[in-house]
């Protein structure tokens, strides 16, 4: 009986040793996106604006007093990690829009892959 047991417990450790999460599964990509030569004015501007952001972030009392207003604006939330944190709704970020959907996965990865090549304004 003792020996079914141990074997019971060392083929549970094999097991759950060997697990893996398949990262394509985690974070999902997709395929069709071009995150490739993105730029603030021909990537970054038209994603903000298609999915509203600057109704709410911009003018003289921008939401969260968050503007979103121009480069300067744009780049300074984007390098301390609060355009991405709130448009993935990340975890310790508010979420945007507020009670809406995240935007497409795709305009996500091409804000990040703006931020990731040093948030440029081009």
């Amino acid at each position: 009986m003792k020996k079914a047991g141990l074997l019971i417990i060392l083929l549970s450790a094999v097991f759950a040793a060997c697990y893996y999460d398949k990262d394509e599964l985690i974070n999902p990509t997709d395929l069709n996106c071009n995150t490739e030569n993105v730029s603030y004015s021909g990537t970054v501007v038209p994603l903000l604006q298609a999915n509203g952001c600057l109704g709410c972030h911009s003018g003289g009392a921008p939401s969260g007093n968050i503007s979103l207003s121009g480069y300067a604006a744009v780049k300074t939330v984007a390098l301390n990690g609060k355009l991405h944190g709130a448009i993935n709704h990340t975890p310790g970020f508010s979420p945007m829009p507020q009670g809406g959907n995240k935007m497409s996965a795709c305009a996500i990865q091409q804000i990040k892959a703006w931020i990731d090549a040093g948030s440029i304004d081009n």
